[in-house]
């Protein structure tokens, strides 16, 4: 185990698990293709003084965000009807002057965007990935090709004006520098406006085990805490949290410039229950990192058993999360020899070193397998809800989330905390 500076306050951060040497989560690669493949240390640790969670090594911004990015925002039913609540929220709540903007980060294919260019919002995505980006200008959306930091702002600022909204959602915990995203965020805001992200929260990935929410993309793992602390740091106060069921378990904050807003008694709230729950102690880290290695021993257990038994087994969802979970284990073609996916851009490829080959969802059901290994876990009802006939089948789905296990009736309706 190792030490390194914090990334926020220079602070020492103490790494808490280690899961090997790690690809590229979204590198999918064409059958064939035996160049080597870049490889990383991917492992965690939580800052002494800050209490900030993140990786201990950085990946380069541009080997992670390109041109060939292959994941969609709206590519899901549950997410595309996410972000349509937020553009409503953000309709219903912005003050109806004409200088009203709203600025995305990150902002992907546009799904919560084009709500507001339909709505003839004042608005603007920043998106350094030009292929997602393409798709969100093919909507209506007005797109930034650019990384969002201090020099991009001022040239937003001087075209636009300054943002009554900066939103962000998926996107802040995959940045490194974020000092620079915050000077950004300094000059772009408007005296009264606010900043809003969302992202995976650290206190549901201990709860769950949810270890897979641990990949290069997720540099930082927020706690409220810890973002309370970030934005001091940089002139901002955190006054607003609230919890979303989405992707396994995430909160959006609010931040204002200091003392321009009240801070909601959900911030106390929140800050509070985290204290409670040893967030932060070095005994929760260790019970964790226990956790994920059970959970590596027997998930390989069990798919060796599986397969022993002649059973046949297959992925399903071959997303960014799968590839800290194979690599990991070691989990190859041998005992998962496909995975399932409806992502067109990643289908007749090969998974991040493991290889496994990813194909049309759409074929799952030519025939059924025995065991379908659900690594979209987070979209578990929407997943399920969609195969009905798998289970009709006497097909069985096996979750590792928060153990190994069957989850033999289709997924609840998830609970709005």
């Amino acid at each position: 185990m190792t030490t390194k500076p914090c990334t926020i306050c220079r602070g020492r951060v103490q790494e808490f698990h280690d899961f090997g040497m790690q690809p590229l989560s979204d590198a999918f690669r064409r059958p064939g293709d035996e160049s080597q493949e870049y490889l990383f240390r991917l492992a965690v640790g939580m800052c002494l003084d800050c209490t900030m969670v993140q990786l201990m090594e950085e990946v380069d911004r541009d080997k992670m965000f390109h041109e060939s990015y292959p994941f969609i925002s709206g590519g899901s039913a549950g997410m595309r009807a996410h972000f349509e609540g937020v553009a409503t929220r953000f309709l219903e709540n912005t003050t109806g002057r004409g200088d009203d903007f709203v600025v995305e980060l990150g902002s992907n294919d546009g799904t919560m965007l084009s709500h507001l260019a339909d709505a003839g919002m004042h608005h603007l995505g920043v998106e350094p990935s030009a292929g997602v980006a393409r798709l969100a200008v093919e909507k209506g959306v007005r797109v930034l090709g650019d990384f969002f930091e201090e020099e991009s702002a001022v040239r937003i600022r001087g075209e636009h004006g300054p943002a009554t909204v900066i939103y962000a959602a998926n996107t802040l915990c995959h940045i490194p520098y974020l000092d620079s995203v915050f000077a950004g965020v300094d000059e772009l805001l408007a005296p009264d406006g606010i900043m809003v992200f969302e992202d995976p929260y650290f206190g549901d990935i201990v709860e769950k085990t949810s270890f897979d929410q641990i990949y290069d993309e997720h540099f930082y793992l927020f706690s409220a805490r810890s973002v309370q602390e970030l934005a001091r740091r940089h002139g901002l106060e955190l006054v607003d949290v609230e919890r979303l069921p989405v992707h396994g378990g995430e909160v959006r904050y609010t931040l204002a410039r200091a003392g321009a807003r009240e801070v909601s008694d959900a911030v106390t709230v929140m800050i509070a229950a985290e204290e409670r729950s040893g967030l932060t102690e070095p005994a929760t880290l260790e019970a964790f990192s226990l956790r994920v290695s059970d959970i590596r021993r027997d998930l390989v257990a069990a798919l060796t058993d599986l397969r022993a038994q002649g059973l046949s087994v297959v992925g399903y969802g071959a997303t960014a999360k799968s590839a800290t979970v194979l690599n990991m284990c070691g989990i190859g073609p041998d005992l998962i020899p496909r995975i399932f996916d409806n992502t067109p851009a990643k289908q007749g490829l090969l998974t991040p070193g493991s290889r496994i080959p990813v194909v049309d969802s759409a074929d799952f059901p030519d025939p059924y397998p025995d065991v379908a290994v659900l690594f979209a876990w987070n979209h578990a009802r929407e997943i399920t809800a969609r195969e009905t006939g798998f289970l009709d089948a006497g097909g069985r789905w096996l979750l590792y989330v928060p153990r190994v296990h069957e989850m033999s009736e289709p997924a609840p309706e998830p609970v709005r905390v």
